[in-house]
């Protein structure tokens, strides 16, 4: 995690991510690229790439520079090599496209979740990153003064398409020296012995050396529940989950289980892409 990504708005939600992106690049002796992303029409971008005078367009930027200069004045960025940035295009795709130019370990994301309406029709900004990005993604729902890594639930189905993400997750909780939570979630649609699944969580972790971990199946009415409920009983300091990023119709009709848990839990997700 040498080059974390911390997209801001400069709202309270934005902040406590970045208390959490300096904390961890302190640890990891990493450096924090700082993007503010002005949403505009693309007639007014493409008349900024030609140097036109946009006066609007120009005050924003003059104005998210001025508040960068504020940001990075604070005491939790002290010796912390930072790149600020202000650049023009749509949030979500901005950020995907930003972090694969320049090499991103993590992105870390404020957030306060979506819910009803707004979630099915236009969901948040730190959902489609979750959906498009290609590393990992830090959402951050409060503030943590010390971010310290304990237990860490990763959840998954076990099968052979997310031993990448699993690597990724156990490579995390040894950083931490955190204790790995690994849980299945039984529901009624889709149930699993407790022999079987066992064996088949052992099986997908045979090939990996880390050995704090325990393993848990865990019966509720769907999975993100269980996740939830799961995660509330141990009182988890973070959950991890795989992404397969559907988008278009297949993520309409199917949905994703971590980017509901992105909206709903009151705990740091964090996903890794499959």
């Amino acid at each position: 995690m040498k080059k974390i990504l911390v997209p801001t708005d400069f709202s309270k939600e934005a902040e406590n991510a970045l208390k959490v992106a300096a904390q961890l690049a302190k640890r990891y002796e990493g450096e924090i690229y700082l993007i503010h992303l002005l949403e505009l029409p693309l007639s007014q971008i493409d008349a900024l790439s030609q140097q036109s005078e946009l006066p609007e367009a120009m005050f924003f930027m003059k104005l998210a520079n001025k508040k960068f200069k504020d940001v990075l004045s604070r005491d939790y960025l002290q010796g912390i090599t930072v790149h600020d940035t202000v650049d023009f295009n749509q949030t979500f795709s901005g950020i995907s496209k930003i972090a694969k130019e320049n090499g991103i370990d993590l992105i870390v994301m404020g957030s306060h979740g979506a819910s009803g309406f707004k979630e099915m029709f236009i969901g948040s900004n730190t959902e489609k990153v979750v959906r498009t990005a290609d590393v990992p993604v830090l959402v951050i729902k409060n503030e943590h003064r010390h971010f310290a890594l304990d237990d860490i639930v990763f959840a998954s189905d076990f099968k052979k398409d997310n031993k990448e993400t699993y690597k990724q997750a156990s490579e995390l909780a040894e950083a931490f020296h955190a204790k790995l939570h690994l849980l299945m979630v039984n529901t009624a649609s889709n149930f699993t012995t407790t022999t079987k699944a066992n064996a088949r969580i052992l099986d997908f972790i045979k090939d990996y050396d880390y050995k704090n971990y325990t393993i848990n199946i865990f019966n509720d009415e769907n999975v993100e529940q269980g996740i939830l409920n799961f995660s509330h009983i141990i009182n988890a300091d973070l959950i991890g989950i795989s992404t397969h990023g559907r988008q278009g119709i297949a993520h309409f009709l199917n949905g994703s289980i971590s980017e509901d848990l992105v909206n709903h839990s009151k705990r740091p997700v964090i996903t890794f892409k499959i």
